[in-house]
């Protein structure tokens, strides 16, 4: 019974999910090309809200501005609870692939072990930049080339 309940609400969630990212689809990036799930919890955070989502995108942006080079690739959060992560490459070369830009979320794992949050809850060694969306409640995250391909990870919690 409870695997069905959880079967239910994993498919509301992806129908939920897919009507709003239909309305970003060919305004931020082309339609979605690939999609995973990930569903692995490593450990319960803080609850958190839009505040502390729309927070995380403004430190990312500000660091990113902060740098010497221009930015090469943009982060937005969108919805009414901005549970929708956008990245979406600004230039030809940063995203060129799906290779290319799952490296660049690698890179953002090792730059977010770093940081107070992860080292505080024992995560610096363990979580990976996924695991941080997933802790901060995020629905989805849409990695794009801004131009012929878009990759959404849809984020499930049990």
């Amino acid at each position: 019974m409870t695997r069905l309940l959880a079967l239910i609400a994993a498919l509301c969630m992806t129908a939920l999910t897919a009507h709003a990212q239909e309305r970003y689809e060919g305004y931020y990036y082309p339609p979605v090309t690939s999609q995973e799930q990930f569903s692995r919890v490593i450990r319960q955070g803080p609850t958190s809200n839009k505040g502390v989502r729309v927070e995380f995108v403004t430190n990312l942006t500000a660091a990113q501005l902060a740098a010497a080079e221009s930015p090469r690739f943009v982060f937005f959060a969108k919805g009414a609870d901005a549970k929708h992560l956008n990245i979406i490459a600004l230039d030809d070369d940063v995203f060129s692939t799906i290779f290319r830009a799952r490296a660049v979320m690698a890179q953002m794992t090792s730059n977010m072990r770093n940081n107070d949050f992860f080292r505080a809850q024992g995560l610096e060694y363990v979580a990976t930049f996924y695991d941080l969306l997933q802790i901060m409640e995020f629905d989805t995250l849409v990695i794009s080339d801004g131009e012929s391909w878009a990759h959404q990870v849809n984020f499930f919690r049990e």
